[in-house]
């Protein structure tokens, strides 16, 4: 007799597996990371939206840590950018979904894909659907988002 079907067996392995694995960086850092790593902004240059005007991948010899996950960036001097000013570079809502952040009051992944600088802030979406409706009213979706992230924060960041 089969007590669990592959679809049960799968979802327990994903469970335990994640709680293993994944999470471990909620607890310590606001800052999303990638399901089996500790990279922010899924590897991307943070520095290049700002200098560069676009989503660059990082490399792993130009990497430093800094509020509990690890930074990519492409250069040495996009390191030495960072290092003099994390939070100038860092994303907002700690690379979190800006748009579900705002209008659900709620943690998802935010696309390196996906962005937008706004008054020198580097903000993330999920997708370009979202990201499209977060700027229709960016003002306004930052003002709830700024009210929303300290909750957030206090509620899955320890």
């Amino acid at each position: 007799m089969i007590l669990f079907g592959w679809k049960s067996s799968l979802l327990a392995f994903v469970l335990v597996f994640t709680g293993f694995f994944g999470g471990a960086n909620a607890a310590t850092s606001e800052y999303y990371t990638t399901f089996m790593g500790n990279a922010a902004v899924g590897g991307f240059d943070t520095v290049a939206y700002f200098t560069m005007g676009k989503a660059v991948k990082g490399k792993r010899k130009y990497s430093w840590e800094w509020s509990g996950v690890n930074w990519r960036f492409v250069s040495e001097e996009h390191r030495e950018m960072f290092k003099a000013n994390p939070e100038k570079y860092a994303p907002k809502y700690g690379g979190h979904c800006a748009w579900a952040v705002s209008e659900k009051s709620m943690l998802y992944r935010g696309s390196p894909q996906h962005w937008k600088i706004i008054d020198g802030e580097l903000y993330l979406n999920h997708n370009p659907s979202i990201n499209k409706r977060w700027m229709k009213n960016y003002e306004g979706h930052i003002d709830k988002a700024n009210k929303a992230w300290p909750e957030l924060k206090e509620k899955y960041m320890h």
